[in-house]
């Protein structure tokens, strides 16, 4: 009989509403349970494309004796951290304050008010590698409850108390809310040098994520001092992660992260939030380089994205799992996307199979597990045959359409469709891609109709149409935000702009305390033990600073100093932390470059069908000055939405381009290529 997980709408959930677990989605109804009963809270969290946490449920949840014992003494909640990231931070930070650590699955032990007394992550069925059983954690944290719960009381009090004490705007520099200085960003471009993999591109050891938002940091950070090692770092890193099995070299699009420093064996889920950022970031690259390689891994990427993440509502599904059935039954991970000689020659004949092997890097005793290879781009020297390679990638491609699919999140994540809908613009506008431009036009609209209320506040979720229930979080409507500037920037269309403005003085109403600093959710949301406050990037840039740089964006495109001065405020936490952990703060770091050009305004005015304001249009959206925004409007048009078009004549009738800076604008010019220039720093 399916458990209350059966009227959810997460992916996630609706995977555990057949366990023998008695599950409760996180709500107040299950902490009064609990307090009714007198029993203590099991806490999972997860998401949809966790392999660890697939696993655990196999190993664990459908064990119907560990059903029984969590049935009996517990209150069990599931959670999709994708769904509620504040609920995720909040524990996350307790479990690594406690063990050093974190990750998916989490498993969290709470009191009926809430309060954490015992963490873990994965718990293996049986004791292994120094960790106990789950069934060993369940019946130790029962015993404690039953016979030393005054202890454990006080466990969980000492641990809320430290965790509220921890204030990171306590620990800011006082009277220091300021973006960084020059040398500020010349030091963190230090402490990135230090920690480049020379060797193998991308930062540390493994495992080894894509630094999409440092790639960000470099690429504007070259572009404003001109620093070589800048634009080293950042071409090396993202040669390396196209050339790796991080990046599917059939269909596109990238695995999670790597789990060897080499990029060799990925971590085969793959993730909406990635591909965006580094869709866009390779199309950025492209801007600053001219990189063909560069030029087809955005494209690729963009292409992966509308093809196998798009949903029938016109928004981007969350992520495809890494495991799949591996044709025998059993769901392994990589099964969809691995390969072997043998199947190679099956498909593909023996010489093209033999020129495949070579090209892609497949070996009799393989990279991955069971013999298979994790198909790369090794160096072959002179074996360039691009007919031959489009053949053989057309065949494999083909053949592996017919194995059994990884299954599909296709929750709508609002954050995340804003990042897709600001990489799509950008691309398709680079690449002369209509289309893809109509697909961030596309998920745009989505989000209007279905995430925004009347009140222009964001669910964070939908699905098959539906809102969620769960409110937005500040990465929400900094992400969407940044989606409609940059849509807004490519269609000239100023409606974008306007929503976004609805959504940063949400931010700043809601999420903004008075000195500045940024909470991750808004003043009137569900109280949590601790309000969550991190500005340091995990997967996707923090909330924090993404909404920095998005009210540095409409600033510039209205005038607005209201929202200048509240990003210059939110910028300090990057004065503070951008020396010391440059890798976690890359998008803030990106975003103050932005802020020490300008950044640049750029207006271009004229019929929108003229080929003359469609060159000055190129020539603006390809410019490499730092954040740089761009607005297009016809002259005549109203200009209430886009204050930036506003007494924008055209020049001796012809269409014009005006470059502002720092409160001054320079003469307007009717020349593509003398407003390319402009726009070097």
């Amino acid at each position: 009989m399916p458990n209350r997980l059966a009227h959810e709408t997460s992916p996630y959930l609706l995977q555990h509403a057949d366990n023998p677990v008695d599950w409760w989605p996180w709500s107040p109804e299950a902490f009064e349970e609990a307090r009714r009963r007198g029993v203590p809270v099991l806490l999972s969290v997860g998401y949809s494309s966790c392999h660890w946490c697939h696993v655990m449920a196999h190993e664990s949840f459908e064990d119907p004796a560990v059903a029984a014992l969590l049935n009996e003494h517990f209150v069990a909640v599931k959670v999709d951290r994708e769904e509620r990231p504040d609920v995720d931070a909040v524990y996350m930070e307790a479990v690594q304050a406690a063990t050093g650590q974190g990750g998916w699955p989490m498993t969290v032990f709470l009191t009926p008010d809430a309060e954490p007394f015992y963490f873990g992550t994965y718990f293996p069925p049986e004791p292994r590698h120094g960790m106990p059983s789950f069934g060993q954690v369940v019946e130790g944290v029962r015993g404690a409850w039953a016979d030393r719960r005054e202890e454990v009381g006080e466990v969980a009090g000492r641990i809320v108390a430290d965790l509220a004490g921890r204030s990171l705007a306590e620990s800011l520099p006082e009277g220091d809310q300021r973006p960084p200085r020059p040398e500020e960003l010349a030091a963190a471009l230090m402490g990135l040098t230090r920690e480049f993999d020379a060797v193998h591109g991308g930062f540390g050891g493994a495992p080894k994520f894509p630094p999409s938002m440092v790639v960000e940091f470099l690429l504007r950070h070259h572009a404003r001092t001109g620093s070589a090692g800048a634009l080293e770092m950042a071409e090396a890193t993202c040669a390396a992660m196209a050339r790796g099995g991080i990046y599917d070299q059939l269909g596109g699009g990238f695995a999670r992260y790597s789990v060897d420093r080499e990029w060799v064996v990925p971590h085969f889920e793959k993730m909406l939030y990635d591909n965006a950022l580094l869709c866009r970031a390779y199309a950025h690259l492209w801007r600053a380089t001219g990189s063909a390689l560069a030029r087809r891994i955005a494209l690729e990427t963009a292409d992966f994205m509308v093809r196998e993440l798009r949903t029938e509502q016109g928004g981007f599904a969350s992520a495809l799992d890494a495991d799949s059935d591996d044709g025998t039954g059993r769901h392994t991970e990589g099964a969809y996307y691995v390969w072997t000689p043998g199947q190679l020659r099956a498909v593909l004949g023996e010489k093209d199979a033999e020129f495949a092997a070579t090209y892609f890097g497949v070996t009799e005793d393989g990279t991955f597990e069971e013999g298979a290879s994790v198909l790369q781009l090794p160096d072959t020297g002179d074996l360039v045959d691009a007919e031959r390679v489009a053949s053989v990638k057309e065949r494999l491609l083909a053949a592996r359409a017919e194995r059994p699919r990884p299954g599909r999140d296709d929750k709508i994540v609002a954050s995340w469709n804003g990042l897709a809908v600001a990489a799509l613009a950008e691309t398709g506008a680079f690449f002369d891609r209509p289309d893809l431009v109509q697909a961030a036009t596309d998920a745009a609209d989505l989000l209007v109709r279905v995430h925004m209320d009347w009140q222009a506040r964001l669910h964070r979720t939908s699905r098959d149409g539906a809102a969620g229930t769960h409110t937005g979080v500040l990465e929400d409507y900094a992400d969407v935000a940044e989606g409609f500037l940059t849509l807004a920037s490519v269609t000239g269309e100023g409606v974008w702009v306007e929503f976004a403005g609805f959504f940063l003085d949400t931010v700043l109403v809601q999420f903004a305390a008075p000195d500045g600093t940024l909470y991750d959710t808004a003043a009137d949301a569900e109280r949590l033990i601790r309000r969550p406050q991190d500005p340091t990037d995990n997967a996707t840039p923090s909330g924090w600073t993404a909404a920095a740089g998005a009210l540095l964006s409409y600033a510039a495109l209205t005038g607005s100093a209201l929202h200048r001065d509240a990003a210059e405020r939110a910028l300090g936490v990057v004065t503070a932390l951008g020396g010391r952990a440059p890798r976690f703060i890359g998008w803030g770091l990106a975003v103050a470059e932005a802020a020490l050009d300008g950044p640049r305004e750029v207006a271009v005015v004229g019929p929108s069908d003229a080929p003359a304001t469609r060159a000055l249009h190129r020539a603006a959206l390809l410019g490499t000055a730092p954040g740089a925004v761009v607005a297009l409007g016809a002259p005549g048009e109203d200009t209430a939405e886009v204050p930036l078009l506003r007494a924008r004549p055209l020049v001796d009738g012809e269409p014009a381009a005006y470059v502002c800076r720092h409160f001054t604008c320079e003469r307007p010019t009717t020349d593509p290529e003398e407003l390319a220039e402009r726009l070097r720093p």
